[in-house]
């Protein structure tokens, strides 16, 4: 069975080569993991935005995930929700895009805490401000489902106590494959590779997705979208629903 409600083992081929490290997202959250020598990276999937200048453990449950690791950086088969570690065994803990896919978020944020002797780290994407986006536009039932699969910010500050949030942008020719990095290039959404590198498009029913995919198309073709959103297309950053949370 999964361990979150997206099933990695079927769906997980190809995430490493789709979402990459973007380093200037990575600046960021390397940056809030202070001066942390050894950092645990849960729900670590295929090893991006790790740190390559600290002793990294991962943990993941998917095997598929493991499995497109590199060679020299395997991941333990665990869980967020059940550590197989002692209290403050790391000087940092951090989690990228993953704690919508825990089946117990308070459990997994409160394991989090007791592993780390100092801050915890989470890349994550706020519900309430999804809406920002134009997919919103073609697709409002796809950005629906994803604004009630992401616990909200007030939800993760809860369960971690004293914590800030950053927004982060998103840069025009961001690395990440996740959807709000298309801001500016929206003919990458009829790419069948690119829509199964981000886990929310199989929440929505297919017949859906294909006439929302298909108004697009005929809005890229006759310039429609350029008329409403071709400003995006040149713009440097986007302000969308990505954020990070420290604690600790």
């Amino acid at each position: 069975m999964p361990a979150g409600d997206f099933d990695y083992e079927r769906g997980g081929a190809g995430y490493a080569e789709r979402r990459r490290t973007d380093p200037r997202i990575a600046s960021r959250l390397h940056a809030a993991l202070g001066d942390a020598r050894t950092v645990l990276n849960v729900g670590a999937g295929a090893g991006s935005y790790e740190p390559t200048d600290r002793l990294v453990t991962a943990v993941e449950p998917s095997a598929a995930m493991r499995a497109q690791r590199p060679a020299d950086r395997p991941a333990i088969d665990a869980a967020a929700e059940d550590l197989p570690f002692a209290d403050a065994s790391f000087d940092a803990v951090m989690a990228t895009v993953t704690v919508h896919q825990w089946t117990q978020l308070d459990r997994g944020l409160r394991e989090l805490r007791r592993v780390s002797r100092g801050p915890v780290v989470i890349l994550t994407f706020d519900p309430d401000a999804l809406g920002r986006f134009w997919l919103a536009d073609y697709l409002p039932e796809l950005l629906a489902s994803e604004s009630r699969r992401f616990p909200t910010l007030q939800r993760l500050a809860a369960g971690l106590g004293r914590c800030g949030v950053a927004e982060v942008p998103i840069p025009l020719d961001c690395a990440d494959g996740f959807m709000e990095a298309y801001y500016g290039r929206p003919e990458a959404f009829a790419d069948p590779a690119v829509r199964r590198s981000q886990s929310s498009w199989g929440f929505v029913d297919q017949d859906v997705i294909a006439r929302g995919l298909a108004r697009l198309q005929a809005h890229l073709a006759s310039g429609e979208w350029d008329r409403r959103h071709g400003h995006l297309r040149s713009q440097p950053e986007f302000a969308g629903s990505l954020r990070l949370v420290v604690g600790g």
